[in-house]
């Protein structure tokens, strides 16, 4: 049984399409993290889900129950078996950080909620602060306490809206990790939307790409990254890119020289060629099978712990890679390519696979 099911969703305010015939599950014990810019329809997405918004056509269900449906009521935000976890983390001013927690259990008549609360409270690192007040306790420390408040009443499915996006870097890394761990121990399934690209391909065992309404790619985090169904989301994701293709007789040239062999018949004149991240590396060694060199421009170099991260010009085009070596603005640089990942890209409809198909989640690794 999936998590969550949604078929056709579609919602308008006024003349806008915030979404548009959405097609979406999110199977049992998995995390699905939703990438989007800001309009894209992620909030609406998940305020229907949570019954905050009702569709104005389609099926929402939670765990095989139907919580709507055309000719319908919506289910009460209440019944639906959710636990939730916002950017501003909503906790009662009042309360301490143990009776925040135990709020949603007393309120299910739990009998042993303060237990229960101080057992998740420990789980999430926080039982030596259970009395103090959300005004006595750091931003980190305030959403550790929604977490806990939220996987209390080990819910059928947690919503998270970018519930880390007001903290530092730091500190957001080690609640991913915590959010992940935590939700995978128990066996819940969440629905989580963000629009950080390392917080979504970190967390989630399925990445969608929500744009214009629209779910234009949803699959496992490597494959979202090496395979983007079409030019749209291969920019979304970042991948460097475009140069522009031409053919010559039965070959395909980029700016630097022809393509192998087998991607002759994957685009025409015009074409745009895009390469995901790891198929572009500093040329710091021997190449590896499949690689060509091509010699860029640098025109920056940053320090960072991973090495120096250069930021060079390509045939025009600006990208990013990690160097071992420090280089100047100006300096020339070699670079590998391996041309067998590239994507290529035309206007021919035949020559992109359907962007909503959902294949079945990468394992967790």
């Amino acid at each position: 049984m999936n998590a969550l099911e949604l078929i056709g969703v579609r919602k308008h305010f006024g003349g806008h399409a915030a979404l548009s015939g959405l097609d979406l599950q999110v199977e049992a014990g998995r995390i699905v993290c939703l990438l989007g810019a800001s309009g894209s329809g992620k909030t609406t997405l998940l305020r229907i889900v949570a019954g905050l918004e009702s569709p104005d056509d389609g099926t929402v269900r939670i765990a095989g129950l139907t919580v709507a449906a055309p000719g319908q009521a919506p289910l009460a935000p209440e019944r639906r078996g959710l636990g939730m976890v916002f950017q501003d983390y909503a906790l009662w001013p009042h309360l301490s950080a143990l009776d925040n927690v135990a709020l949603p259990l007393r309120a299910r008549s739990q009998p042993r909620a303060a237990e229960q609360a101080l057992d998740m409270l420990r789980r999430v690192g926080l039982e030596a602060q259970r009395d103090r007040r959300p005004h006595e306790l750091s931003g980190g420390q305030q959403q550790r306490v929604a977490l806990a408040r939220a996987l209390a009443v080990r819910p059928r499915l947690l919503l998270c809206d970018e519930p880390l996006s007001n903290l530092d870097a730091g500190l957001r890394e080690e609640l991913r990790d915590l959010i992940g761990g935590v939700v995978r121990e128990h066996g819940l399934s969440a629905l989580y939307i963000t629009h950080d690209h390392r917080e979504a391909f970190a967390l989630g065992d399925q990445v969608g790409i929500l744009d214009a309404g629209v779910l234009r790619q949803i699959d496992a985090p490597r494959r979202l990254l090496a395979s983007p169904c079409d030019e749209q989301v291969a920019r979304f994701v970042h991948a460097p890119g475009p140069w522009t293709l031409r053919r010559a007789h039965a070959t395909l040239r980029a700016p630097w020289g022809p393509l192998p062999p087998e991607s002759a018949g994957r685009g025409g004149d015009g074409a745009r060629l895009y390469l995901p991240g790891a198929a572009l590396r500093a040329a710091d060694g021997p190449a590896r099978e499949g690689e060509r060199m091509v010699t860029a421009q640098v025109l920056r170099c940053v320090a960072t712990p991973r090495g120096a991260e250069l930021q060079v010009t390509l045939h025009g085009v600006a990208l990013r890679v990690i160097s071992p070596a420090w280089h100047a603005p100006g300096d020339p640089v070699d670079l590998y390519l391996d041309l067998r990942q590239a994507l290529i890209y035309d206007d021919a409809p035949a020559a992109q696979r359907a962007c909503n198909d959902q294949p079945e989640t990468e394992k967790q690794i």
